[in-house]
Order: C-alpha cells, then structure tokens, then sequence
C-alpha cells in the first residue's frame, strides 16, 4: 500500500505533468498572424518646401490590421523630388514625383508623391489655340508652361499638370513630358474638341483650353 505521502507526492506529480502538457498544447494553438501586406498612405500632391506624414499599415493573415512604427524602413525613388525620414515624413524638395515604401520583415508597400511649384501665377499650352492632327493616327505634342513668381523664365510642368480631354472617342491622350495627343478617326469631330490643363499650386491655375480638329 502506498502510504499518504507517497499519493501526495504522485499527485503533485501528475498535476505538474498535466499542466505542462496542457501549456504546450495551448501554445501550439495562438501562433502569432503573419503580415501579408502593408498599405502607405496617403497617395498626395504637395507644394515644393512642404511635408506630409507617411503612415504604414499592416494587414495580417487572420484579418487583423495595425499601424506600423518602430522597424519600418522608409526609402524614396527620387529623393531629389522627395525625401523621407526614418519616420515616414516626406518632404518636397523640387517638381517631380517619387514613389515613397514603407519596409517592415519581408513585406512592403508603396505610396505616390507629387511635388508641385508655390507661387505660380499664369499657365499656357504650346501649341495654342486652335489645333489640327491628322486622322488616323496623326500626333501632336503640347507643353504646359508655369509663369512662376521669382523666375525669370516660364518653367515646363507637362509631367505634373493635370490634362483633360473632352473627346476620348476621337482622340487619346498620353501623359508625358510633354503629353501627347493621338487622333483615332479620320472624322472632323462635330463640336470640335478641347484639351484643357490644370496645375494645383498656391491656388489651382488654368490654362485657356486648346480646341482640337482633325485633317482628314
């Protein structure tokens, strides 16, 4: 017969086995998410000499999301156009764009970065006007120009200005520097169509719309 003592001590025993074995098998079920994307945000446009703060947020694979800090690695394709420091905070350093990422582990993401000028005052098209393509096919290139206070000469914003065209049946537009515009019938379109271009700066300036034919 096994005396008082010695139950205890099997007991104790026992205890202490099934509490390790149920410590082990409840770990085995809370394994920590794993991070699967990473949003950057938010995609801007920005004045040269301003900032705006970048934040990253992760997406894990039980569905769960938090915002990224400490570990992130914040790069910059163009830092010319665009720096960012260590804390996601972009400044504009000179007209352009730049792809901002934010890195963390093996996962990154991307946001978008416009740099635009301060103080512009007036916006014109070249050519002006009114302006025959070709059809079928037939291309023209236009430039956006910025009249821009404390420069000398009008300074080409094509890249960065917002372009539009009231006929996309009849012609296509390809952004660039500078942006070109493709007629894709032979037809002479009936009102005639207008391209028109907009440049976000200390206010949002407009260029006088440039009307569009087509030479058969």
């Amino acid at each position: 017969m096994l005396s008082s003592k010695k139950k205890l001590q099997l007991v104790a025993a026992f205890a202490t086995l099934l509490l390790f074995a149920l410590g082990a098998g409840c770990s085995g079920f809370f394994v920590d998410p794993v991070l699967t994307s990473i949003s950057v945000g938010p995609t801007a446009t920005i004045q040269q000499g301003a900032t705006v703060q970048e934040s990253a947020i992760g997406t894990y694979n039980d569905g769960s999301t938090k915002t990224l800090g400490s570990g992130v690695q914040w790069s910059s394709s163009d830092a010319t156009s665009a720096s960012v420091n260590g804390s996601g905070l972009v400044t504009g350093n000179s007209q352009g764009s730049a792809t901002i990422t934010a890195a963390f582990q093996a996962t990154s993401g991307t946001s978008s970065i416009t740099v635009n000028l301060g103080n512009v005052t007036a916006l014109i098209t070249k050519p002006a006007g009114t302006v025959s393509i070709k059809g079928n096919g037939g291309q023209q290139t236009f430039t956006a120009l910025a009249t821009v206070t404390g420069e000398s000469s009008p300074v080409d914003v094509s890249a960065t200005a917002t372009w539009t065209l009231s006929d996309t049946t009849d012609f296509q537009l390809t952004q660039g520097d500078p942006v070109t515009v493709t007629t894709l019938t032979d037809a002479v379109t009936t009102p005639p169509a207008t391209l028109t271009v907009s440049y976000s700066s200390t206010n949002t300036i407009n260029a006088t719309p440039v009307t569009l034919t087509i030479t058969p």
